[in-house]
């Protein structure tokens, strides 16, 4: 058996959570395999945990198998039922002591800073203690959530310590980095909160150490699809391709599902029975969405669809008469890049709609038609104009050029230009 020279570690929610920064994480890791790491490991949760969280999860068989050498580890809860969340954290922390002090050179990257940037600094202050060789450089990328859901709350209750654990845990890592410019400029804001509260100095460290770095996205899934393949996965759906509006992400509040229901029914594509409303995916507001959708008076065209997997994803993305993701500023949620606009755009087919909330912008550019938050009659006028009122030589312009935006986030130019900023002692074999 050869001995592992270049390790790469991913601290993440793996598959199967319906998150596109789990998406994300498997893209690098496939990056990874293909420029020259000659292991990847991804240590995420057990199942039965994510479960118990009440993330929605993606049905397991439809889950794609990871490329040889790229490796899911979950490890078990350590200690007794007295702790129960701690015993899950020191499975991670514990399994990534072990991956830090096998004498494998590492570069170890945590997407979301709270849990997994917080363990990734405790186990290299644990690792460093044993005495053993610890060869590992750090990568930590803020997703948005993990500001908004703890740091924002911390600096509104007036917690020091909870914001100061999670930005000093980010900024000791070797290279930090934001998945857009809204979150890296969110993560200044709230630091500098911090800091006005508290007399600390975390903003301007935020401000000169964090990059961007823009989610990885596996181009090769949705350019160049055969059109007899797009037209069969359609069919095999029972839809007809460019006759259904689609939406496709997590059933929750945030998204904007009931807006685009209620856009869906104003628009005047309601008068054509042919035309239906695809809503893919799982969440917590799924059986809310589906009785608002059983209620509406087109109630026979409207579709949720909860088993839609990866490899089917990008064939319904590209026959779609238009893609909608109206989402909407939340308390525990604010869209800070957009993903699934972004594999849209690189499958074609009809025109994106969604809004410019948090870091979308950033995700379609100029190649989505905006739409204001909270609003469906703008949603039904601008399904009118991507369905009924877009010539078939404008869809296809308006669709190559969205591509061509889009490919600037295929997995292997966000790779390399993410491993561009690491020191080259670490990407040495």
């Amino acid at each position: 058996m050869n001995k592992i020279q270049h390790r790469l570690v991913i601290v993440v929610r793996a598959d199967p959570v319906i998150c596109g920064h789990s998406v994300e994480a498997r893209n690098l890791a496939e990056a990874a395999r293909l420029r020259g790491f000659d292991e990847v490991r991804i240590v995420t949760w057990p199942i039965e945990r994510l479960q118990a969280a009440g993330l929605p999860l993606k049905p397991l068989e439809t889950v794609m198998p990871y490329s040889a050498g790229i490796f899911v580890d979950r490890p078990a809860p350590v200690g007794d039922y007295k702790v129960p969340d701690g015993r899950y954290l020191a499975g991670l922390v514990g399994r990534l002591v072990e991956l830090f002090t096998d004498g494998v050179p590492t570069v170890c990257m945590s997407l979301y800073l709270s849990p997994h940037t917080l363990a990734v600094a405790e186990a290299l202050t644990v690792a460093r203690s044993t005495g053993l060789p610890v060869n590992v450089t750090t990568i930590a990328e803020a997703v948005g959530s993990d500001v908004t859901n703890v740091v924002k709350h911390a600096v509104e209750e007036g917690r020091l310590g909870a914001a100061a654990h999670i930005l000093s845990a980010y900024l000791s890592q070797d290279v930090c980095v934001a998945v857009s410019e809204y979150t890296r400029d969110l993560i200044v804001g709230e630091a500098a909160k911090v800091d006005a509260q508290h007399g600390t100095r975390y903003a301007p460290q935020c401000e000169d150490r964090i990059e961007i770095s823009y989610p990885a996205i596996d181009s090769s899934a949705y350019v160049g699809l055969a059109d007899a393949d797009i037209t069969a996965a359609v069919e095999a759906r029972g839809l007809t391709r460019d006759r259904y509006v689609m939406f496709l992400s997590r059933l929750t509040e945030a998204k904007g599902v009931e807006d685009l229901i209620a856009g869906f029914e104003q628009s005047r594509v309601a008068d054509d029975p042919e035309i239906q409303l695809v809503i893919a995916g799982r969440g917590p507001q799924a059986e809310e969405l589906k009785a608002i959708g059983a209620a509406s008076p087109l109630a026979h065209r409207i579709h949720f669809l909860e088993d839609v997997g990866d490899a089917e994803k990008p064939f319904l993305m590209a026959g779609c008469a238009a893609f909608v993701l109206p989402t909407k500023p939340r308390p525990e949620f604010i869209e800070t890049f957009g993903i699934a606009l972004a594999e849209k755009m690189l499958a074609g087919g009809g025109p994106v709609i969604t809004t410019v909330t948090g870091g979308v912008g950033e995700a379609v550019g100029d190649h989505a038609l905006i739409v204001p938050v909270n609003s469906p009659s703008s949603i039904a006028e601008a399904i009118n104009t991507a369905v009924l009122e877009t010539s078939a030589a404008e869809r296809r312009l308006l669709a190559v050029q969205a591509r061509d935006y889009a490919l600037q986030f295929d997995r292997l130019a966000v790779f390399d230009k993410l491993f561009d900023r690491l020191p080259r002692a670490a990407l040495a074999a």
